[in-house]
């Protein structure tokens, strides 16, 4: 489990710099959206990795990568989100939302860590398309979470699933960086 460490550590690093450099360019404009908004977002990039792993085609020059550490970004926002609040305006400078995203996802690879130990790193024989449809069945049960106004009888609520999504797409991005 020493190397799946790292090489999480290694795809949040990719990650990461880019939140930072789009943090630079738009500040924390991100603050204002909605849980719905960023669930959108992420679904949106599902679709499309769906899309490029299903067609033979692609139009726009960009891979699965870039979706899945969109899918992480947004993700991640979405954790913030939903400890902070939505504004109506920016509110953070660039330490403060580096902060938050540190402290997000070092509780997100921490559940990584725990769960990987009790499932024997089973994410290593599963399909880039499988973690794709495991990201998209989550999304689903966000939507209905959320129509629920946020109550669960049973199940993990908000939270959980979007830590779930994030590790998916680093799993993915572990993959696909080892083709």
């Amino acid at each position: 489990m020493q190397d799946t460490s790292k090489q999480y550590d290694a795809v949040i690093k990719t990650c990461r710099d880019l939140f930072i450099k789009k943090m630079k360019d738009y500040g924390s404009a991100w603050r204002i959206l909605r849980l719905p908004s960023l669930r959108d977002q992420i679904f949106i990039k599902a679709k499309r990795i769906r899309g490029l792993q299903e067609n033979k085609v692609q139009k726009v020059n960009e891979g699965q990568e870039s979706e899945f550490i969109g899918i992480v970004n947004y993700c991640v926002m979405a954790l913030v989100q939903l400890e902070k609040g939505v504004v109506e305006q920016p509110d953070f400078s660039i330490d403060e939302a580096i902060t938050l995203y540190d402290e997000k996802v070092a509780v997100t690879k921490q559940l990584m860590m725990d769960k990987n130990h009790d499932y024997g790193e089973a994410w290593r024989d599963m399909l880039v398309s499988s973690l794709t449809d495991l990201i998209l069945q989550k999304l689903l049960r966000v939507k209905q979470i959320e129509e629920n106004k946020r109550e669960t009888l049973v199940s993990e609520g908000l939270e959980a699933n979007y830590q779930d999504m994030i590790n998916y797409a680093v799993f993915a991005l572990i993959h696909l960086n080892n083709k």
